[in-house]
C-alpha cells in the first residue's frame, strides 16, 4: 500500500475516534443561575394617596344580577342618631348624612319607597330583630359578633387607618424604617396602637387617652405624626377645627385583622331577597358614578 495513502487512512481513523469519544462525554452543565437579589418585604404603603380617592369594592367583571324587586314595596331603614358625617339630625331635626343619603339613593335606584328612623346605636340590632325596621344603615361593622345576629350586604366602605402630619413636616415616605425615632401620637388601647407596636417597631409611640388629646398634641408640635381612624381624621381635616394645619401621609392601611372587614347594610338573618337587592343597587350606584359624587360631597379630603 502506498505510504501516503496509509497516512491518510490513519489520520481519518484518529479523527473518527476523537469524534466518538466526544459524543460519549456528558454535555456540559449550564452555568448556575445568578443568586437572587434579596428583596425587602413590602412595607405598609408609604406614598401620598390621592386626596380625592374614592373607595371601590365592586368588580365590574362580576355584575350582580337584577333581583326580583316585586316583593319589596317599602324599606324601613334604621340609622344612628349622632355619628357625623354618616348619620345625624339636620337643622330641621330630620335624618341626614352620608348613610342617610345613600339609603335614599338605593331606594331611588330600586324604585321603592323608604323610611328612615333614627335610634341609639346600641338599640339598632334589637330593633331589627323586633321587626321595627327592615335594614340598618349606620356604619355597623361586619365581624364575627355582628354576623352572628344579622346578615350583611356587600361592603360599601371600610374604615382605614391613616397617618396625619403637620404640613411642614419633612418626611418623604411613611414606612417603618423612615419612622425610626419619630414621635407618633395614638389613642391608647386601640387597634391603631396595636398595629404600630407590631409593624412600626422603631417609632416612638405617644399614647393619649382620646382622639382630641392626640390631635391637640399634633397641632402643638409635641409629636411628628398622628395615627388613627381615617374616617374621623378626614372629618377633622375637612372641618375648621384643624385650622388647615395638617394632611394625610401614607396609607391607607386596611388590614382587616386590625381595622375590621368593612361596613355593609345589615338585614335580618336569611333575608336574602333584601340583601341581594342591596348588592345590586350598590353596584349600580357605583357604576353610574352616583356613589362617587355622594362620597366626594362628604369627603372632599378622602380617608382613602
Amino acid at each position: 500500500m502506498n505510504l501516503h495513502l496509509l497516512r491518510v487512512l490513519l489520520a481519518g481513523l484518529c479523527v473518527m475516534a476523537a469524534t466518538v469519544a466526544l459524543a460519549q462525554q456528558p454535555a456540559p452543565r449550564p452555568p448556575p443561575p445568578a443568586p437572587a437579589i434579596p428583596v425587602e418585604p413590602e412595607a405598609p404603603a408609604g406614598k401620598l394617596s390621592d386626596p380625592s380617592a374614592v373607595p371601590g369594592f365592586w368588580d365590574p367583571r362580576h355584575r350582580p344580577e337584577r333581583p326580583d324587586l316585586s316583593r319589596i314595596a317599602i324599606i324601613r331603614f334604621l340609622t344612628e342618631t349622632d355619628y357625623p358625617p354618616f348619620n345625624f339630625a339636620g337643622p330641621d331635626g330630620a335624618p341626614t348624612g352620608f348613610n342617610v343619603e345613600l339609603a335614599r339613593a338605593i331606594c331611588d335606584e330600586m324604585k321603592v319607597a323608604c323610611t328612615i328612623q333614627m335610634r341609639r346605636f346600641d338599640t339598632l340590632i334589637d330593633s331589627l330583630d323586633k321587626n321595627q325596621g327592615d335594614a340598618v344603615i349606620a356604619s355597623l361593622s361586619e365581624n364575627a359578633k355582628t354576623r352572628a345576629r344579622v346578615d350583611f350586604s356587600d361592603a360599601y366602605y371600610r374604615t382605614p387607618a391613616r397617618f396625619v402630619a403637620r404640613r411642614d413636616l419633612d418626611l418623604a415616605t411613611v414606612a417603618p424604617p423612615a419612622l425610626e425615632g419619630r414621635k407618633v401620637a395614638v389613642v391608647a388601647g386601640t387597634a391603631h396602637e396595636a398595629y404600630l407596636k407590631d409593624l412600626f417597631t422603631e417609632a416612638e409611640l405617644h399614647p393619649y387617652p382620646n382622639a382630641e388629646a392626640a390631635r391637640a398634641a399634633l397641632m402643638k408640635g409635641e409629636v411628628d405624626l398622628l395615627f388613627g381612624d381615617g374616617i374621623a381624621l378626614a372629618f377633622w381635616l375637612n372641618g375648621t377645627a384643624s385650622a388647615g394645619c395638617c394632611e394625610f401621609r401614607g396609607g391607607p392601611y386596611l388590614e382587616s385583622r386590625y381595622f375590621g372587614e368593612g361596613v355593609g347594610i345589615a338585614v335580618r338573618k336569611n333575608n336574602d331577597v333584601l340583601r341581594r337587592a342591596f348588592n345590586w343597587a350598590l353596584f349600580r350606584l357605583w357604576e353610574s358614578g352616583r356613589f362617587t359624587d355622594l362620597w366626594l360631597r362628604y369627603f372632599p379630603i378622602s380617608p382613602f
